[in-house]
C-alpha cells in the first residue's frame, strides 16, 4: 500500500514538474519573438517562471503575441498593457480558462477581437482599448458579461 502511494506521488511530483517545463517554454517561445529595448527581459530564467502570473506592463515590448501563449494552463494574470505589441490576438488565448485578468491595452495590436475569448468563464477583467482592433465584440464575449463578473474597458 505505501508503495503505492508512493508512486502516485512521484507521478504527481513529475506531472507537476512536466507541466511547469511546458508553460516556462511557451513563456521562452514568446520572449524569443519580442524586441526588449529596456532590456526587461534580460535577466528572465524560464526556469524559475512563476506561470500564473506574468505582467510586463510598460515596459516598452515589441512583438506580436504568439499562439504558444494558449499552452500557459496556469496563467491567471496576463498583463501586457502600454507595450508596442502588435498583430492579432491568437484565438489560442481562449484556452486560457483559468485567466482572472487580461490586460491588453495601449498596444498595437489589430484585427478582431476573437469569440474564443468568450470561453475565459474565470475572466473578471478584460481591458483591449487603445489598440487598432475592428469590428464588434463577439457575442461569446458578451455572454461573459450576462453572468455579472467580467468588466470590460
Amino acid at each position: 500500500m505505501e508503495s503505492r502511494v508512493l508512486m502516485c506521488l512521484i507521478f504527481a511530483v513529475t506531472i507537476a514538474i512536466v507541466d511547469c517545463n511546458l508553460e516556462g517554454d511557451a513563456l521562452a517561445s514568446w520572449k524569443a519573438s519580442l524586441t526588449d529595448p529596456n532590456n526587461v527581459l534580460q535577466s528572465w530564467d524560464p526556469t524559475l517562471v512563476n506561470p500564473c502570473t506574468w505582467d510586463v506592463a510598460n515596459s516598452g515590448l515589441q512583438g506580436p503575441l504568439v499562439p504558444e501563449l494558449g499552452l500557459l494552463s496556469n496563467l491567471k494574470y496576463l498583463k501586457v498593457s502600454g507595450n508596442n505589441i502588435s498583430g492579432e490576438i491568437p484565438t489560442a488565448i481562449g484556452n486560457l480558462t483559468n485567466l482572472i485578468r487580461l490586460g491588453l491595452d495601449r498596444n498595437q495590436l489589430s484585427g478582431e477581437i476573437p469569440a474564443s475569448l468568450g470561453k475565459l468563464a474565470s475572466l473578471k477583467f478584460l481591458n483591449l482599448n487603445s489598440n487598432f482592433l475592428v469590428g464588434t465584440i463577439p457575442t461569446e464575449v458578451f455572454e461573459l458579461l450576462g453572468w455579472g463578473n467580467l468588466r470590460i474597458l
